[in-house]
Parts: C-alpha cells; structure tokens; sequence
C-alpha cells in the first residue's frame, strides 16, 4: 500500500501503527533471508513510538526504513563497515530522523550499504550480501541497495538513502522503486556519515512518486546545524503534483544515448519519453558536451573528499581498535588495515594521492575546474528546457561478482548518474518497464529526471506524469 492509503486506514481505525509494525516485522522474517536487506531492526522501541503516534500528522504512524550510515539515536550505525560494527551505537537522532519523528514516522530497520556508500552494487558492505528481490542472483545497486531491495520487495513501506553519485536513483532502477536525490543544501546531511561533503545527499525510495514527495516535504528544509544547508522556502511538493507535463520541454541529451547501453534500456526509456510527448510534453534534443569527462572528474573528487573524511576512523575515537599494537603509528595502521574494506581502502589511496604535494593541481585541481563546466552545461540546457530525461544506467542489474576483478568498470556504470552530484541539482528514478539482459530474468529499469537546483517540485510533477 502506497502512504496515503495506510493513512486513510490509520485514520479510520481499520489498522494500528503497532499492526503495521508487526505485519512488516513478519514479511522481514518471511523475506528477508532470501534478500538480505536488513542489517537489524528494533521491534521493541519502533513500538513503544507507535503506541504514542500522532495519527494527526502527514506521516503519523509510518515506519521508514534507515540507511544504516544516518544516525539514529541508540541504534547502530555501522555504515556497511567492519570498522564500526563491533561497538558503535549512535548518541544523537540525524537532522533527517528529527524531521521524520516531528511528522509523525517512525524509523524501523537499518538497511545494508556498500561500505561508507562506496559502490554500485551492495556488494562492498563488510557485513552480509543483499540480493534484487527480481532476481536473487543479481545486484539491487548500491550504495542504497538494502533501502531500494527493502521497498521493491515489500519489507518496508519506504526508506532512507544517500547518493554521492547516483546511490538512490541507480538502485532505485535496478529494483523497480522510485528514488529522489533532492539538491544539494535542500535536506540538511547533519547525522549523515560523510562520505564526499560536497556530493552527498539524503532522500527518499518509495513505491510511488507521491511516496517519494510525502517524505521529501518532511525531511526537506533550513537547518543550522549543517552549514551546506540552504535557508530558502520549501514548497509545497504535493499541490501541484497532478498538473500534468503539457507544455513543458523535455530535453533528450544526445551523449546519454551513445555506445554501451542496453537495447532493453534504450527502447523502455524511449518508450516512456514517448509517453510524456503523447501526454503534451516537448521532446527537444540538447548536448551536455563535458559528459564524457564526468567519471574521471567524480573519481577525483570524490574519493578526495572520501580521504579527508574517513581520516576520522583511527582507532581512537570510535570504532575498531586494533589489539595489541607496537605503538601510536601501528595502532593506527592496524585499525584501519582490520577495519576498512578493499573499497575503501583504494578510494583513500586514490584520494590522499590525488591531494599530495606536487599532484594537487594536475589533479584535484583540474578536477574542479571540469566540475564547474559541467555544471554551466546544466545551466545552459535548462535555460532551453524545463527538465532532462534519460536512462538511469546502461544496463539493469547484473550478476553478483560480476566485476569482483574489474572495479573501473563498475565505475563507469555510474556514467549518467554522477553528473547530477558534480552539479548539485536534483534527480528521481521512476520505474519504466522491464527487460531481459544477459539470460537472467525480466529485469526493472527506470527513467531518469533530472531538473534545475531546487526544482523538485516540477522534477516530481514530471515524475507522476511518466508514473501514471
């Protein structure tokens, strides 16, 4: 059941906060093995709110499924790590979950994840594998793989992500489900385990755009605790959400329908494009011509800012502490030898190196200034449209360890999605058919929207539009 009609019930009195708790907590013990989606989830406290829910509020009474790197106070927070899953326990509530709670949610369950959100695939958490519910042996994406795999396979009602470089929206595809990257500064990341600061950014996975706006209107807006935050009004995400496409211009970037897409792909995102002229949009052809330079960019970037932050896992502070070391140096390299994943670990070799002395300009340096050029190209396509729409990823998901000995390839699986960070502008997934692809069964794929900085009201209008 989509929110909505859980509320209506709710308020009727047809059902309880406390039996939608115990009937997910039986779909999770029927399911979930098969799944693997949930990293631990807490019954008992996720009751003991229920049974002071406000059913008067817009979310009142409805779990929401956590992302297992956002803070929830005194539940784990192990961010898909070894590093903080032996002793971690989370002492303050993240901006998001403050924002849930003031609305009447009530956070249920925290979700699997590649390792401090970096990959595509879940298959870089430390701690279990989690399988698409259409297909089990195959990836639901990542890094919100359990989130996204949670929703499509009906353990719960909707959850929690992040996406640094399409980690909503590419799993969102891969499941089935509707993902939404607000803008950057839209959703306060304060409680967010970082990963890159300048790309992250918290939202919704639904069953439905409607979902997806309900959560988006609670978790969005100002707040002073997170200085990327934006002090600008937060509109009504819902009131024009039936307006409809006639009269909009879509544009159609000609580098995102290039080699390497899956015909499967191209023909189901096509089709839906076609659905919105035949409801009155314009289809007008546009170039983002630094696309080919994205990935190379966001794997600069990215794993730079990823150094920075993960400098805080030494062993000290918090988390795996080595036993027994020789002394403060190897202390610290046994930590964070024990502690990190392969993932990880390259991304911090990559990033510490492309900020070392004498590297700095060629590469980071560089970097950024390629980011800004991507993001004129947004600004100048959306001076001639009022959205983009495109694949999600060239391919639907593929089989598990299928890149196990080839990371750079998983990489450019990203190609559509990480532009959208580099830029900060908002993006959503919508289901938009299946396919078959490399002899597995029908597998989802989504359309991607995406819209100018703060221009998620219209990204969702457009959104229900290619939904319904």
């Amino acid at each position: 059941m989509s929110i909505s009609t859980l509320r209506q019930q709710l308020l009727s009195g047809e059902i309880t906060p406390a039996s939608i708790l115990e009937r997910l907590s039986g779909e999770i013990a029927a399911r979930d093995p098969r799944t693997g989606a949930y990293l631990s989830r807490d019954l008992e406290s996720a009751l003991a709110e229920a049974a002071n829910a406000d059913l008067s509020l817009p979310l009142g009474g409805i779990p929401i499924a956590i992302k297992d790197n956002i803070n929830v106070l005194g539940q784990p927070c192990t961010c898909g790590s070894k590093f903080l899953a032996e002793n971690y326990t989370s002492p303050y509530d993240a901006t998001v979950i403050r924002k849930l709670r003031a609305a009447g949610a009530i956070p249920f369950g925290r979700m699997n994840q590649d390792e401090f959100a970096m990959g595509s695939s879940t298959e870089n958490s430390a701690l279990q594998t989690t399988r698409n519910p259409h297909d089990p042996e195959r990836i639901p994406g990542g890094s919100s793989g359990g989130s996204a795999a949670a929703v499509a396979d009906l353990t719960a009602i909707a959850a929690l992500g992040s996406d640094t470089g399409g980690s909503i929206r590419q799993p969102a595809s891969h499941c089935g489900v509707v993902g939404l990257k607000p803008s950057y500064g839209r959703v306060s990341r304060y409680g967010l385990v970082a990963f890159a600061s300048s790309l992250d950014q918290i939202g919704p996975l639904t069953r439905s755009v409607g979902d997806a706006a309900l959560i988006l209107q609670a978790i969005a807006g100002f707040d002073p605790a997170d200085s990327t935050c934006l002090d600008a009004p937060v509109p009504d995400y819902l009131s024009g959400l039936n307006d409809g496409v006639k009269g909009l211009k879509l544009g159609v970037p000609k580098e995102y329908f290039g080699k390497g897409i899956d015909p499967g792909v191209r023909n189901n995102v096509e089709a839906a494009i076609q659905k919105l002229a035949a409801k009155g949009a314009e289809i007008v052809e546009i170039s983002l011509p630094h696309t080919e330079h994205a990935v190379a960019t966001y794997y600069v970037i990215a794993p730079a800012e990823a150094s920075s932050n993960l400098s805080r896992f030494d062993g000290i502070r918090y988390g795996h502490r080595a036993a027994n070391p020789a002394n403060i140096l190897d202390l610290y390299k046994k930590s964070r030898e024990e502690g990190f994943g392969p993932e990880v670990k390259r991304r911090i070799i990559l990033g510490t190196y492309v900020l070392s002395s004498g590297y700095y300009d060629a590469y980071y340096g560089r970097a950024q200034k390629v980011r800004t050029l991507i993001r004129r190209d947004f600004e100048n396509a959306f001076q001639q449209v009022d959205a983009i729409v495109s694949p999600v990823a060239p391919t639907p998901a593929r089989k598990i360890g299928a890149f196990a000995d080839d990371p750079l390839h998983e990489y450019l699986s990203d190609i559509f999605t990480l532009s959208a960070n580099l830029a900060g502008i908002p993006g959503i997934s919508v289901p938009c058919g299946v396919t078959d692809f490399d002899g597995g069964k029908s597998l989802p794929t989504g359309l991607q929207i995406l819209g100018p900085h703060l221009g998620e009201a219209k990204l969702l209008q457009i959104a229900r539009a290619a939904e319904g």
